[in-house]
């Protein structure tokens, strides 16, 4: 199946999403390549970007399970790069 590498910028604005957030993660753990996390105190809010190789079916669908919690954002970035 051919995969797409794609960025999942992701900016958490409600902590009690948190838990769910990670358990949809780590649910799509297989594909994840890497992961950075930044608290930005001053806000009180986090941002995420998490490196996906995936299938363009699978990304989507994380990408909308993320941004269907409350007080989380996500935004995702497509490279032109494909595989298999």
């Amino acid at each position: 199946m051919e995969t797409r590498v794609a960025i999942v910028g992701i900016i958490v604005e409600d902590s009690n999403s948190v838990e769910k957030l990670n358990s949809i993660l780590h649910d799509y753990g297989d594909y994840i390549i890497g992961r950075m996390g930044l608290p930005y105190r001053q806000k009180g809010i986090s941002i995420i970007s998490i490196a996906v190789d995936a299938p363009q079916d699978t990304i989507s669908a994380l990408s909308g399970k993320l941004g269907k919690l409350p007080g989380i954002s996500t935004k995702t970035l497509y490279s032109k790069v494909t595989g298999c």
